[in-house]
């Protein structure tokens, strides 16, 4: 007699089959896995400091990670590091270790070996695997550093230079501020130059830079650097943010933050967020640097202009009475005629021309050494990135895109991507004093310097700008 299967069951077949397909699957991926682990090691010179930790990174995508593990191999003896074991089927697993508990003398040849697994039915059962083996030595001398430059004197918002020796190869050196690092460059003799500055938003009393030096076995230097620290006072401002001012920006500021908000909304989207995020760029571009100083003689400015807003000014912004936010200005507005031609300050190599946000049209120059100067609110660009400009060499028109409400030129510099005011390099007495003699004192090669008698004024405009904070005179209370 045949018999009728219920729909019922026609659905519970089904359900078993929808069940036992992707299970199938994956049992067949797991017997048929025959491809092994990717291993990474986070460390791969050959030295390594005992307390230094490394990272093992392991991915099987078919099966997952079943197990790491590390060893040593010195001499005749083989030294368990760490093992760890997975069970959660995760493609990816990393396993953290340092060497401190083998107990290898300084100096000791030895083999890591790391091994990972898979959770295949593969190499008869176990997983697939792989090792991977690095020969490595022992290495816990750390990198001493000998200053050679007298102690700079630096201002808040200003720049300082430092050189120095180290007593063994490093793969990171320089100077540490804060969060801020300002790597130093070696030169033909071996010794070290860093440009670093004073950040214009640091208090003296938190301004304590730090010697610092890695070496290619994770040995770290940090030292204290012996600076003379002067404070210094910057200017307010008051901003009032007019109609006419939203409505010429419109379209620029619509392309910078499109979307449905109001006028005054899309301003402070662009005085804020967006101002954050082209310091940021800054940052990257400043790292687009060479070794070696590009300059020479003294930093020009924009010829026959008047000086408008000064370097750090805290302004503080009003719209329709209310205050809306507030923002530091950082570089030196200049204004000529409309649409000036725009000397190079100094020579060096383009690194950026194009448009950057609040900045408008943009161009920045290395001048080496992480020192950069930057011209912004162009009309105009001639100049290509990769191009090398000579001092004096016409390179752009002022203008008023970006931030700007009218033509001028926003010039500012740069030590490593961090803006310092402007005024000291401008300021061929400052150049002198507080680099080219100190590079010269330690027998180091600087660019040849002529001090220019003009800078004089330069230097009256500076304290007129950024005047130096008044020491209080003591005496009797009326």
């Amino acid at each position: 007699m045949l018999r009728r299967s219920s729909p019922l069951s026609k659905l519970s077949t089904l359900g078993m089959i929808i069940v036992l397909i992707p299970l199938g699957y994956g049992v067949y991926k797991v017997f048929h896995d025959m491809q092994a682990p990717e291993v990474s090691i986070s460390h791969m010179a050959d030295r390594i400091s005992p307390s230094v930790p490394v990272v093992v990174t392991a991915t099987d995508a078919p099966s997952g990670i079943k197990s790491i593990s590390v060893e040593a191999r010195y001499q005749e003896n083989v030294i368990e590091i760490a093992q760890q074991k997975f069970s959660d089927g995760m493609q990816t697993q990393q396993l953290i270790f340092t060497l401190d508990a083998t107990n290898l003398p300084e100096g000791a040849v030895f083999d890591l070996e790391v091994t990972a697994r898979d959770a295949s039915f593969g190499g008869f059962g176990f997983g697939n695997k792989t090792t991977l083996i690095l020969p490595l030595r022992i290495d816990r001398t750390v990198p001493r550093a000998s200053v050679k430059s007298s102690a700079p004197v630096i201002f808040k918002g200003g720049s300082a230079c430092v050189v120095y020796s180290l007593s063994k190869e490093a793969q990171q050196t320089g100077v540490r501020v804060g969060d801020l690092f300002f790597p130093a460059f070696r030169q033909n003799n071996g010794d070290f130059i860093c440009f670093f500055a004073f950040p214009y938003n640091m208090e003296v009393k938190d301004f304590t830079p730090q010697l610092f030096a890695l070496d290619v076995a994770g040995n770290v230097f940090a030292a204290s650097l012996d600076v003379n620290r002067k404070t210094r006072v910057f200017k307010t401002d008051t901003i009032h943010i007019p109609q006419n001012f939203l409505d010429l920006k419109s379209a620029e500021f619509s392309a910078l933050v499109p979307g449905n908000m109001s006028d005054i909304e899309r301003f402070l989207q662009v005085n804020g967020p967006v101002r954050r995020d082209n310091a940021a760029a800054l940052l990257q571009i400043g790292r687009d640097t060479v070794d070696t100083m590009l300059w020479k003689g003294a930093f020009l400015r924009l010829p026959r202009a008047a000086s408008r807003a000064g370097f750090a000014d805290f302004r503080t912004y009003y719209w329709q009475g209310q205050k809306v936010d507030e923002q530091t200005h950082l570089g030196f507005d200049l204004a000529s005629l409309k649409q000036a031609e725009v000397p190079a300050a100094n020579s060096g190599r383009v690194v950026f021309a194009n448009y950057l946000g609040i900045y408008g049209y943009l161009i920045v120059i290395d001048h080496g050494l992480g020192l950069q100067s930057i011209y912004s609110h162009l009309s105009e660009i001639g100049v290509n990135v990769g191009q090398n400009v000579e001092r004096g060499q016409i390179i752009a028109k002022t203008g008023m895109t970006g931030m700007a409400g009218g033509d001028h030129l926003h010039f500012g510099i740069m030590i490593s991507g961090f803006e310092v005011t402007p005024l000291e390099w401008l300021d061929s007495h400052w150049v002198k004093d507080n680099i080219v003699d100190r590079i010269n004192e330690t027998g180091g090669k600087s660019p040849e310097f002529t001090v220019n008698p003009e800078d004089q004024a330069i230097q009256e405009n500076q304290e007129e700008q950024n005047p130096p904070a008044k020491k209080p005179v003591r005496g009797r209370r009326r």
